[in-house]
């Protein structure tokens, strides 16, 4: 496959408010490295954006050791699967998202798009299958049916080649937990992006789902993801950018990228009053036991 700089466009604007859209700077390295485990490195983003490769020097130059490059069709997981193989900071996720999957339906391609996908899960650096999940939000009517129907098949895929599960859950919290409660979930299951509040985080823990948290928490008008944050036991916390979008506070509205870890691990911190150095290394572990090692 050929390697443009970028496969695909934001869609989305930047926040409201905001017009500064130069990436922002470097912040201050972290002494223990961690890992970005949800990052789009293939969308162009910003006035000047950043082929994938100095997205990366830029992660290694704070901490931020390696990232799990998440596919959203079938396009971005071949590019992910490829650049894995090229870069050992670089593990890949693989899926169709839930926004995406009605559109594979209505062109007759589902269930081929599905195939491939499970012939791109037996690759070596293919950890994860996601994003995978359930989407309310942008998905209507019989969009839904065809979502589920996607979801019970990505969550097979990923038992049946013993890789972890990432989790889209966008106002659809009890039926994601339904479909993973009927079909039984993989392993190692992460919710990516976490949205939830204290007492879905708490059921998740009691199953040992993972949660990862993203530059929301950061936001002032999250406090339910602060909350989660308090209650969720540290060894199944993760971090996350899902960048170049949910970049964190101060800095919304620019773009987001791996090496911007540090601020919301940092803040993540404080708010647990916990030293960052520990939760660093907590952190690192949790990943490494989810995706297992990079190889660096």
């Amino acid at each position: 496959m050929s390697d443009p700089v970028h496969v695909r466009q934001r869609k989305e604007g930047p926040e409201p408010g905001a017009s500064k859209r130069a990436y922002p700077p470097l912040p201050e390295p972290l002494a223990v490295p961690v890992y970005d485990n949800h990052t789009h490195l293939e969308i162009a983003d910003g006035d000047a954006p950043l082929d994938w490769r100095e997205q990366l020097d830029r992660a290694t130059a704070v901490g931020v050791r390696g990232v799990v490059q998440v596919g959203t069709d079938l396009e971005t997981s071949r590019w992910s699967a490829d650049r894995a193989d090229e870069d050992r900071r670089m593990l890949a996720a693989v899926a169709l998202h839930p926004n995406e999957t009605p559109r594979y339906a209505a062109e007759g391609t589902l269930d081929a798009a599905l195939a491939e996908l499970d012939q791109l899960a037996a690759r070596d650096r293919v950890r994860a299958i996601g994003e995978t999940g359930l989407d309310y939000f942008r998905t209507e009517g019989d969009g839904l049916r065809v979502q589920l129907q996607a979801f019970e098949a990505h969550i097979d895929i990923a038992k049946r080649h013993g890789i972890a599960l990432q989790i889209h859950d966008r106002d659809a919290h009890d039926d994601v937990v339904a479909m993973l409660e009927r079909v039984g979930s993989p392993e190692r299951t992460v919710f990516h992006c976490f949205s939830g509040d204290a007492d879905l985080a708490r059921l998740a823990a009691e199953r040992g789902w993972y949660l990862s948290f993203a530059g929301t928490v950061t936001f002032k008008n999250a406090p339910n993801l602060r909350e989660a944050l308090e209650v969720v036991p540290r060894e199944l916390v993760m971090v996350e950018t899902d960048a170049p979008y949910l970049t964190p506070a101060p800095l919304r509205g620019r773009p987001n990228a791996p090496y911007l870890i540090p601020h919301t691990l940092r803040f993540m911190a404080a708010h647990l009053g916990a030293p960052v150095d520990e939760l660093a290394a907590q952190v690192a572990a949790n990943t490494e036991a989810v995706y297992g090692d990079w190889g660096i």
